[in-house]
């Protein structure tokens, strides 16, 4: 028999705004019992083991909230954790390594932090179980001469091994903790010596008498990565170490966590930048599944392998193919257009000076109509992209130079803001009505909605809040708004951040899709460089001091700016 998966997403599901039609219709009812119910406590339906997964209720369902699939009856066996009747189910555990680092790959709601959860001892698994279970039933699954019933026996039983997890969420750390950022890792250490050598490390030297209130992002990563990093611990797992890191600092804390690595210590990333995970992974694992239904672990492969299998789209050892298309890279780009007669936009030499300390630079530069692409890259924070994103725009005068815009040219701009300001700013509107707020209420006849609908995946989230939407749905939705508008030129702010690596292609797919087939031009500044080489046909390069001086190279091709950027002095890491 094969093991059935059916799940009910209680996001998705609006049984008040439906007349619950997936029990109005469910063929099975046995015994007085239906295969499909209501659960008022739980505030949605509940499939049962009678279901046979005719597959009626999911197409009767109106918020495609539905799923039912049938696996291979081995995976029955392998079952790890449940939540709740009809909820998200986890297929297997990867197995870390001492000495190594194990790497964790795939889409969000797939199971990484659930995985995350587990081996930090933050959360037992059920074993996809009903019944009550117990610390020894946990470590008896997980026989079998496997690494992971050693380490759980010592996790559960004698609390042998000290975890330390850094989480996702870091935008939360200032609601719980206060102080500076020298007295926040003073309380960890206790040892000024390694609070300096640890600040020296990831470039928070300059930030140790700063308020945690006052951090940025990338600061509040860096402050939650060097909090683990002092812990002396057996196990480190770091979820989404890289999120608003530019791309020397990602470099850099992938030094830093390679550093604890020895032959005592298990080490866990979850990430989305393959990139990243290719320079600091020893191995990696996949997941792969159904978003919100199910995922499953796969065996575990050399870095190199698992990266090439997972952009092939099939995973070799589980004879699975976990993509239809594969993500291909262009080894040979094409040519920077230069023709004259389609020029959309040119500068002359820009300077623009802010707050009396930072001074930006900007070589002139054009820009043409004909699909363009251009990946905006610098490798510190601080360093002008957002600065230049706003001259372009008017948000800023320059103090000399010209912007001079060939005929009539409107700018799309998408901006560099956290996504959960938006919720918070909006968060009683939902996507649809956002949407029609900042395009109007006729988007959905726009000849590219069926692109953005299929491509970013908008259509179960139209009907909700922007208050439920996690980061990576708002982004898809801010990036739709974005494209929506009518426009010459389209200024996209960290399009990626928040997405996982099939969401970060699938946006740069559209991306790429809709500026050619407008015959338009882009600016897209983005920290994943796998993803500035997949989407551009052009980069602008950034260099200089962050907070002090920035200098802004003209529009090249991609090889040449490429080339450019990675010879640059803080790409030695």
């Amino acid at each position: 028999m094969p093991v059935r998966v059916a799940v009910v997403d209680k996001d998705l599901c609006q049984p008040r705004k439906c007349s619950q039609e997936c029990i109005r219709f469910c063929p099975i009812v046995r015994g007085g019992k239906r295969a499909i119910y209501m659960d008022e406590q739980l505030g949605h339906p509940v499939i049962t083991d009678l279901c046979t997964a005719c597959g009626i209720c999911v197409r009767k369902c109106p918020f495609e909230a539905i799923t039912i699939v049938n696996l291979p009856s081995e995976l029955g066996e392998d079952c790890v954790h449940q939540y709740g009747p009809s909820g998200f189910k986890l297929f297997r555990l990867p197995m870390p390594k001492l000495g190594r680092v194990l790497g964790i790959i795939g889409q969000n709601a797939m199971g990484k932090t659930t995985i995350a959860k587990i081996l930090a001892g933050e959360l037992r698994p059920n074993l996809c179980t009903n019944s009550q279970v117990g610390t020894e039933d946990i470590i008896r699954f997980f026989r079998g001469g496997t690494e992971l019933q050693p380490y759980l026996t010592r996790l559960y039983r004698g609390g042998e091994v000290k975890v330390v997890h850094k989480p996702q969420y870091i935008e939360l750390i200032p609601m719980y903790v206060k102080g500076t950022v020298k007295d926040i890792l003073m309380k960890i250490s206790g040892n000024e010596e390694d609070v300096a050598k640890i600040a020296e490390k990831l470039n928070l030297t300059h930030l140790l008498n700063r308020d945690v209130n006052k951090l940025s992002g990338g600061e509040l990563q860096r402050l939650a990565i060097a909090a683990a990093l002092l812990r002396n611990a057996d196990t480190y797992i770091f979820d989404e170490p890289t999120t608003h890191l530019d791309i020397v600092e990602r470099l850099r804390v992938a030094e830093a966590i390679k550093d604890i690595t020895g032959g005592n210590k298990y080490v866990i990333v979850i990430d989305h930048d393959l990139a990243v995970l290719d320079y600091l992974a020893d191995q990696v694992v996949i997941l792969y599944g159904k978003p919100g239904a199910y995922g499953i672990v796969s065996h575990i492969k050399g870095a190199r392998e698992g990266i090439n299998e997972y952009l092939n789209g099939y995973l070799t050892s589980e004879n699975t193919l976990i993509r239809k298309e594969p993500i291909k890279f262009r080894v040979k780009p094409a040519p920077r257009p230069i023709q004259r007669e389609k020029v959309l936009l040119e500068w002359t030499d820009l300077t623009k000076r802010l707050g009396g300390d930072f001074e930006l630079e900007v070589k002139a530069g054009v820009i043409h109509r004909g699909g363009e692409v251009i990946g905006v890259l610098g490798p510190p924070n601080g360093i002008g992209k957002t600065t230049f994103a706003r001259l372009l725009v008017n948000e800023l005068e320059p103090d000399s130079g010209v912007v001079i815009p060939h005929g009539e040219v409107r700018i799309s701009y998408k901006p560099p803001q956290y996504v959960r300001d938006l919720a918070v700013k909006y968060g009683d509107k939902t996507a649809r009505e956002y949407l029609a707020m900042i395009v109007g209420n006729d988007f959905m006849s726009k000849i590219i909605w069926p692109d953005l609908a299929n491509g970013l995946s908008l259509t179960p989230l139209m009907d909700r809040e922007l208050s439920s939407l996690s980061g990576g749905e708002l982004q898809r939705v801010v990036v739709a708004g974005s494209l929506l508008r009518d426009a010459e030129v389209y200024l996209l702010d960290e399009p990626m951040a928040y997405l996982d690596i099939e969401q970060r292609v699938r946006v740069a797919s559209v991306i790429r899709r809709i500026i050619e087939e407008r015959d338009v031009v882009a600016l897209v500044i983005e920290h994943d460089i796998t993803m500035v080489d997949y989407l551009s046909t052009s980069v602008m390069v950034f260099s200089g001091e962050p907070g002090k001086h920035g200098v802004a190279q003209p529009p090249t091709d991609l090889r040449t700016g490429m080339n450019e950027f990675l010879r640059g002095p803080r790409c030695d890491v």
